[in-house]
């Protein structure tokens, strides 16, 4: 972490006050800068928004782009949910997961790659759907995730 992290993580809080969803906002622009957001960041975030650290890390943990570990160099996120269930997407994890070496959830040892289950990306008519180093892929294939 560059040693300016905590200023820069309370410089974007700063910026998102007075917003709706104020510390959402800022947790997603922390981690979109600073690649995951640690304990610190989540006590600076607490502290500007007048949160418990506890109610940071509950938004944290609920949602699935805020990251506490950095993602691989290539993201691939896997739709888990019921639509992309229908047509193939445990197949497709299966076969992303034993391509890549890793289940979901995982970063490769060399950070070359994570892979993530979320629950709808908004795709249900066209899936099993997937996001791609953050570009949505409908109708997902194994070749496709990869090209």
């Amino acid at each position: 972490m560059p040693s300016d992290a905590p200023q820069a993580v309370r410089d974007i809080c700063e910026r998102c006050v007075g917003r709706i969803g104020a510390p959402i906002s800022a947790l997603r622009e922390v981690a979109a800068t600073l690649g995951a957001i640690e304990q610190a960041h989540m006590e600076t975030v607490a502290d500007v928004f007048n949160l418990s650290v506890a109610e940071v890390r509950g938004i944290v943990s609920f949602y699935s782009d805020l990251r506490t570990e950095p993602a691989g160099r290539r993201h691939i996120r896997l739709c888990q949910a019921e639509a992309c269930q229908a047509v193939g997407a445990r197949e497709l994890t299966a076969a992303a997961q034993e391509k890549l070496g890793i289940a979901l959830g995982e970063t490769a040892a060399d950070g070359s790659v994570s892979l993530e289950a979320v629950y709808c990306l908004g795709l249900c008519a066209s899936g099993p759907s997937a996001m791609v180093d953050g570009r949505p892929l409908a109708r997902a294939t194994i070749k496709a995730l990869f090209a």
